[in-house]
């Protein structure tokens, strides 16, 4: 099916507004995926109960964590109101799924294990809420960018990675991570429902897919130019797991399967937005698993071979750059591990470069 770009979603940025918009009485649960989260989980609920605007509900949903950690959390519950419930281990999307099935709020706001939220989250995203929009989908914010230890590495993010805010085009959805991360994020339980909640499919990239189809259901999404989040990325991430490169290429099928090249339209999705947003990624992924000699090697080269027949099947990509194409699969998937940190600096593949059109 073709995309539909007559309706265009309502947005807008909002800059702190000076009074609440919306009823006070509208409730907010947080939930909070928890897995072998021990060494996190206490700063988090920390950060969720000093809010200035508390909560009306907190839901930890335990995604079948060893035993000890079951334990640790549940030995908790004392010091911290919330709601605990154990499910054997199906990723932070089905744990996410089941927490808002479980609860009854308004309004959704999430929290990773391992972040923080900065005291005023839940009000500055409460008051950016528009009163009486018919499809209100979504409100996000800027956050800063921590380590482990909550330390800040970076004051702002969102706006500093993703060039359009709030959203407004298909065309950006596609070319570039969205940069909406649940845990910034004050959610419409309609919106919500509306659109499935999360796909239990990805084990990242679910929340780029999550706000991609309520934008696409014509849902409104709103930006607020305040960091309220701290987003601790450090070793033990999903983001440096081979889970996450598993499910860019979950991800990146999904958006193919839907979104063709359309020339009679003069619209080319795969050429001219995915082939090089996700050719890079497996490019540079396939690049480090090869140099390292890494173990999930042989799995990563059949996840570029898989994307590189694809554009090698495209009729609307040129041959100079599968040509290209061809040249660093056989490199990242076939050579020694000497051969390829040899090559880093003779060859400086223009394709594994941030902005690369390769």
């Amino acid at each position: 099916m073709k995309p539909n770009f007559l309706d265009e979603p309502h947005i807008s940025v909002v800059n702190e507004p000076p009074k609440v918009r919306i009823s006070a009485a509208a409730k907010v649960v947080v939930i909070i995926p928890y897995y072998n989260g021990a060494k996190f989980i206490k700063r988090s609920l920390d950060s969720v109960f000093s809010q200035t605007v508390r909560p009306d509900e907190v839901v930890v949903v335990n995604d079948g964590s060893r035993d000890d950690e079951r334990d640790f959390l549940h030995s908790l519950v004392g010091s911290y109101p919330m709601k605990i419930i154990d499910k054997p281990n199906g990723g932070q999307g089905s744990a996410r799924n089941l927490g808002v099935a479980q609860s009854t709020s308004e309004f959704i706001c999430f929290l990773d294990q391992d972040d923080f939220y900065l005291p005023r989250h839940i009000e500055i995203l409460k008051r950016a809420l528009p009163r009486d929009e018919p499809k209100l989908g979504f409100v996000y914010a800027d956050l800063h960018v921590g380590d482990a230890e909550g330390n800040i590495l970076f004051m702002s993010t969102v706006k500093e990675h993703s060039p359009q805010n709030p959203k407004r085009s298909l065309i950006d959805l596609l070319q570039n991570d969205m940069f909406v991360l649940p845990s910034a994020s004050i959610i419409s339980r309609e919106a919500y429902e509306a659109v499935g909640g999360f796909d239990e499919q990805f084990t990242g990239y679910e929340d780029d897919d999550l706000f991609m189809r309520m934008f696409r259901k014509g849902y409104s999404n709103h930006f607020v130019d305040k960091p309220v989040t701290v987003w601790c990325i450090h070793k033990e991430s999903t983001s440096y797991s081979i889970k996450m490169a598993r499910s860019r290429a979950r991800y990146f099928t999904k958006l193919y399967v839907t979104y063709g090249d359309d020339p009679e339209r003069g619209l080319y999705f795969f050429r001219d937005c995915l082939s090089p947003r996700f050719g890079r990624m497996f490019l540079q992924d396939a690049f480090k698993a090869a140099k390292s000699n890494s173990p999930a090697r042989a799995e990563i080269s059949e996840i570029l071979r898989i994307f590189a027949g694809i554009v090698y099947a495209n009729e609307h990509t040129g041959r100079r750059r599968k040509l290209k194409l061809r040249l660093a699969v056989f490199l990242f998937t076939r050579c020694p591990p000497w051969l390829v940190r040899l090559s880093r600096q003779a060859l400086r593949f223009r394709f594994i470069r941030r902005r690369a059109n390769w």
